[in-house]
């Protein structure tokens, strides 16, 4: 069975590949459109995965603080 953390780290790096996918793309195609939503969805990204660390650490610093 595979853990809820394998799992969430899968999803993570499916997104990433398409949205890298997506870059690639419009810079094939000479697409400014499709490069800008591309850097924008990577900016997203990556956004999110600073916010969910900050989250994650916030979490575990109040279950030591009610411990």
């Amino acid at each position: 069975m595979i853990s809820r953390l394998n799992i969430n780290r899968l999803i993570i790096f499916a997104f990433m590949m398409l949205v890298v996918m997506a870059l690639v793309y419009g810079i094939k195609t000479r697409s400014v459109t499709g490069i800008v939503l591309s850097l924008t969805s990577l900016g997203a990204g990556i956004h999110f995965l600073t916010l969910l660390a900050k989250a994650r650490r916030e979490l575990e610093q109040d279950q030591e603080e009610t411990a």
